[in-house]
């Protein structure tokens, strides 16, 4: 690797922004695959969300216009539901404002807002102070209603413990629960933290009778994340999978943040993105065979993520998994399955079936996460090796090698403050190329990222680079 990076070399983001992910936070394999292979920044939900919610262009989403113009139509009436704090796992307290000042710009009458309160991605206590967050909110804005409080074990349950979402859904229909006023909600809040009944548990606090869920309500779930909104949206939207008297309103529309369930035919606010023209799809469409290949560990990488979420190969694409060593921890065998892979791309290269080959060598990620200097030191030099070995069989075969990561890990074992560093890291990546073509060091706009990767492949194979790739290509003119 010193060698190639001498020799012709270049630095690139994979962390935060850079890659669609929240300014800062450190990249991930998922991520990272599917930025290289998309030759795109592919912006996560949350992202999505906030680059919307900041630009104050919620009101322009065409499915919450959509869901504001029905409630106008109806009894002008929403409901939005969702997890209120700053966790930023499962939602954004930033994303309840947005929606609440769009139902306002979109003129719908009345808007209550059902807090689940967190307490697990966030302090156990700090409840009460997002209330106090969302009360000064509304009345800054003059618009909305707080509704009700109910813990998220309730609301949110994934595990089909329907006892917990009946208590949460009685709450919200028929307001069973401790009756309470705007001015009082935070001392019975605080009241409840005394008894150790903390944000995560808080049995539902009905603060506006007015804001039960009625027929011909319109309801929007605000969570981005997926699995903790399924029961409940299934609760109100397709059938209750528990017994209770209370009557369940007629003719709800109801729409979700992102989508919580394939099968769920609810309109989304933000749909998944469809990824047209990665690399792998770009390279069948133009007639070009392809491989791809990894160990067990890494093996949806470089097949699902790399072709932009897709599970099924492509045409004339062939794939090969060699399986990862079955240890408790790599730190025990650090190396992984690195020689085999190299040993597989060796003699697919040598074949000259396939324009295009590709593998994943795992050990200096899944060896860092262990946080062992001596195994990951041992796990670096084998994937030195094995690039060794894939660059020999390049070289004689008329390929050109690239080679990049989809994050850091490795090169930092220790953290400052002491103790062993396990994360992935927020430092560049390098992209090498053994082209003749030397690469550039920077671009003109921006910092050069994962989604430069599949462009520069595209030109270094003489292939155009299709519109959907926003990335450049790295390679001097």
């Amino acid at each position: 690797m010193d060698r190639l990076i001498a020799a012709n070399s270049t630095k690139i983001e994979a962390h935060g922004l850079h890659v669609g992910l929240p300014e800062g936070l450190m990249g991930n394999s998922e991520v990272g695959h599917l930025n290289i292979g998309a030759g795109r920044v592919v912006y996560q939900d949350i992202v999505r969300i906030n680059m919307t919610v900041d630009n104050n262009k919620v009101a322009e989403n065409k499915t919450y216009k959509a869901a504001c113009e029905h409630a106008i139509s109806k009894n002008g009436r929403i409901h939005l539901i969702g997890l209120v704090s700053d966790g930023g796992v499962h939602s954004h307290i930033k994303h309840l404002y947005g929606l609440i000042k769009a139902a306002k710009q979109l003129k719908v009458p009345h808007c209550y807002i059902h807090f689940l309160s967190d307490g697990r991605d966030t302090s156990p206590t700090s409840g009460v102070g997002f209330v106090n967050d969302v009360l000064q909110f509304l009345k800054q804005n003059s618009y909305g209603t707080l509704a009700s409080v109910i813990g998220r074990y309730y609301a949110m349950d994934r595990d089909k413990r329907w006892e917990r979402n009946k208590i949460a859904y009685e709450g919200l229909v028929a307001g069973v629960g401790e009756k309470t006023t705007v001015d009082k909600l935070t001392d019975v809040i605080k009241a409840r933290y005394t008894k150790d009944e903390t944000d995560e548990f808080l049995k539902p606090i009905i603060v506006s009778e007015e804001g039960r869920i009625k027929d011909d309500d319109v309801i929007t779930f605000f969570d981005f994340r997926a699995d903790r909104m399924r029961q409940i949206v299934e609760t109100f939207g397709i059938q209750r999978n528990f017994e209770t008297e209370v009557h369940h309103p007629k003719n709800l529309y109801i729409c979700c943040m992102t989508q919580y369930k394939k099968e769920f035919t609810f309109p989304l606010l933000f749909p998944p993105e469809s990824h047209k023209n990665v690399l792998a799809e770009w390279l069948s469409s133009n007639g070009f065979s392809q491989f791809h290949c990894a160990e067990t560990e890494k093996y949806a990488h470089v097949t699902f993520f790399f072709n932009g979420g897709r599970e099924a190969a492509f045409a004339n694409e062939d794939r090969f998994m060699v399986p990862s060593p079955k240890v408790p921890t790599y730190d025990l065998q650090p190396p992984m399955s690195s020689a085999l892979v190299a040993d597989k791309m060796k003699e697919t290269i040598g074949l000259k079936k396939y324009p295009f080959v590709m593998c994943n060598f795992a050990p200096p990620d899944m060896v860092g996460h262990t946080g062992i200097f001596d195994a990951a030191v041992q796990a670096c030099e084998a994937t030195d090796n094995a690039i060794g070995i894939v660059e020999k069989a390049c070289n004689e075969n008329g390929y050109i090698l690239m080679v990049t990561a989809d994050h850091g890990n490795a090169e930092k074992m220790y953290d400052p403050v002491g103790g062993k560093h396990t994360a992935h890291t927020c430092n560049p990546v390098p992209l090498i190329s053994t082209g003749k073509q030397k690469l550039k060091k920077t671009l003109s706009d921006r910092a050069p990222a994962l989604c430069d990767v599949a462009p520069t492949v595209l030109q270094a194979m003489g292939l155009p680079i299709p519109p959907e790739m926003t990335g450049s290509s790295m390679l001097e003119a």
